[in-house]
């Protein structure tokens, strides 16, 4: 794993905002189209506003999720939404490329037909994930069992609202060519360290099948 280490949260997101335009180019060169999951979170969401300022082959883009919350559709809590405001209401990826978690459905019934969603998808050419204070990526809790036969879970009880949510399994998030982490603040200075240490956190969990990169500012790195 690559770790690269960047002045502060714009230089991450800018980072990443390139990185992500190259891996769609090279994706759609060779295979006719790009498929990234998105994640939640204010870096991510940096990145995806100076996304939609950049030049793309927008009509091979195909938008995933890592995670999603159990709210209404419009709710602007959810990392869909989000990503409508920020990115993909603003450039021409046809709606029928973007596929949200239907998470209103609730998350045992969301996560069942995330499954079918992404079962033809995999692997993705891109996942980006974010980390919680607390070594949380997606929705992957510490201390939550995770089933290890599922592409997409639902999990209930998580310890920041809202309780019930939906996110792809760690073998999911883990079959793509590329994986990048996007790490900021200097609240993630300890779960960085202990990510480090080889402490089982939930994002040390992801394995991933192609390269794996840590963009991280230098208010997080310990």
């Amino acid at each position: 794993m690559k770790w690269q280490v960047l002045e502060d949260s714009e230089a991450v997101a800018q980072e990443a905002c390139q990185l992500i335009l190259q891996a769609a180019s090279q994706a759609i060169s060779d295979r006719g189209q790009f498929r990234i999951v998105l994640a939640g979170g204010s870096t991510p969401e940096r990145a995806y506003q100076l996304l939609s300022q950049a030049e793309s082959q927008w009509e091979h883009w195909h938008i995933y999720f890592g995670d999603e919350r159990c709210l209404p559709p419009d709710d602007p809590e959810r990392n869909s939404d989000m990503a409508a405001r920020t990115l993909t209401d603003h450039v021409p990826i046809p709606s029928d490329q973007v596929h949200p978690i239907q998470a209103e459905l609730g998350a045992k019934a969301a996560a069942q037909a995330y499954e079918k969603v992404i079962g033809d998808a995999l692997p993705f050419d891109l996942v980006l994930l974010g980390m919680g204070e607390d070594g949380h990526t997606a929705s992957l809790f510490p201390g939550h069992e995770l089933p290890q036969d599922a592409l997409a879970l639902p999990v209930r009880n998580a310890p920041k609202p809202p309780p019930d949510r939906v996110s792809l399994s760690p073998e999911a998030l883990g079959s793509c060519r590329e994986l990048l982490f996007l790490i900021t603040g200097a609240g993630k200075k300890t779960a960085v360290n202990a990510w480090r240490d080889g402490t089982a956190l939930p994002i040390a969990g992801i394995n991933t099948l192609g390269r794996a990169r840590v963009l991280i500012d230098q208010a997080a790195m310990p």
